[in-house]
């Protein structure tokens, strides 16, 4: 039985000497149509086409011989080898590694890499992988048939990015086109094909072109904190923007990369912004026009991304991408009766009196959320003379769907 597998990456390039040796002594060869119509795969090879990974690992469990496995790019880069490697299937992996498609994609492109996020998008993922090209300022992405350039520029409705296609690396078919992201949904593209989706502002707080140290946006752009103090914003917040509620709200809905967060009465945009320091992308929405450029100047300041939508909630939000989690900043009970209908995994809200709390609470549990309150009371304090110098006191009200936690 077949206790050893040797997966060589292939880049289109003239495979290596130690790929080409380990090849010609295979009796066994799994890959796609194209890695199987390579001159080099021995003509007595058993031949697998490498559809589902995990059925081409028990074939290669057990085959009496020497099995090699060929993949496009990296096989250790969102490839085979983890699979290989389970532990169910006994196989110990050699790797024989190329170029990876990202890689090779950006160098097409001739854009450095290294501040860039790579997603990959398949049909479950997609609406993740566009909430990440949502949220910065270069992503690749590494697409799959269903979850490709069209869908992405679908889903991308609303927010400009340009998209670099780079269709079949290596091959003699390969093609590099650049398109904004309403036109990708005029073409057909061929598989297999990388994205790079780069596009949005930038402001102080972004990253800029000097060398960075860490892969991907740097954690510690930005003001240390999650949350802020009304100066970071220019003063006069509303009394639902207080600090201390920010700093719970963004504890209770927990925004992360690949979330999509409604922000409805954004106000200032100082929790918009917050949750979008987080990696989410974020939809902020206010009936007011001084609200809406407020936020849009606060985010080009801290240079995050966000969609602005000036609009009377509930009724703007019937043609917005479904979320994730939602802070209910204004309106009351009535959005959030219409925010809990299309079930996003966490909503928060707060109101100014009780009677307010429970009327929100008792909606959020006819619609099936587990409901919890708190009475927040802050006290600013002047340290010198420590006398009061402000109070805030709210009931913050948070739900959570218990079949889509967490």
């Amino acid at each position: 039985m077949a206790d050893r597998v040797t997966v060589i990456g292939w880049d289109g390039s003239p495979l290596t000497a130690a790929a080409r040796s380990a090849l010609g002594a295979a009796t066994l060869v799994a890959g796609a149509a194209h890695h199987l119509a390579l001159p080099e795969v021995p003509p007595a090879a058993e031949r697998v086409r490498l559809g589902s990974v995990a059925l081409a690992a028990r074939r290669i469990a057990a085959h009496r011989g020497t099995a090699v496995v060929l993949a496009d790019g990296d096989p250790g880069f969102f490839g085979v080898v983890r699979t290989l490697r389970a532990p169910e299937f006994g196989l110990e992996v050699e790797v024989v590694p190329a170029v990876s498609s990202v890689a090779a994609a950006f160098a097409r492109a001739g854009m450095p890499w290294d501040d860039a996020h790579v997603v990959v998008a398949h049909p479950r993922t997609l609406r993740r992988a566009v909430n990440v090209c949502r949220a910065h300022t270069k992503v690749a992405v590494l697409t799959s048939p269903g979850a490709g350039p069209a869908e992405l520029g679908l889903l991308m409705e609303g927010i400009h990015r340009t998209f670099v296609i780079c269709e079949e690396l290596g091959t003699s078919r390969e093609q590099v086109t650049v398109v904004t992201s309403e036109k990708a949904a005029d073409h057909s593209w061929r598989d297999p094909n990388v994205v790079i989706v780069v596009g949005g502002s930038t402001g102080p707080g972004a990253p800029g072109d000097a060398a960075g140290w860490i892969a991907g946006r740097d954690p510690a752009a930005g003001p240390r904190g999650w949350s802020l103090p009304a100066e970071a914003y220019g003063g006069d917040l509303g009394e639902g923007e207080t600090e201390l509620l920010r700093t719970a709200q963004l504890a209770r809905l927990g925004p992360r990369p690949g979330d999509l967060v409604w922000d409805i009465g954004c106000g200032s945009g100082a929790f918009a912004t917050e949750a979008a320091r987080g990696g989410a992308a974020v939809i902020a929405v206010d009936r007011a026009p001084d609200a809406c450029a407020r936020t849009e100047a606060t985010a080009r300041h801290f240079g995050v991304q966000l969609q602005i939508v000036h609009g009377t909630a509930p009724h703007v939000l019937e043609n917005l991408p479904e979320p994730d989690v939602v802070r209910v900043g204004g309106g009351g009970a009535a959005v959030v009766s219409a925010v809990a209908d299309r079930r996003p995994q966490r909503i928060v809200a707060h109101a100014a009196t009780r009677d307010a709390a429970e009327l929100v609470g008792r909606d959020l549990t006819e619609h099936g959320y587990r409901v919890e309150c708190a009475l927040l009371q802050s006290v600013g304090l002047d340290t010198k003379a420590w006398t009061e110098t402000d109070r805030s006191v709210a009931f913050l009200l948070s739900g959570v769907l218990p079949d889509r936690a967490p």
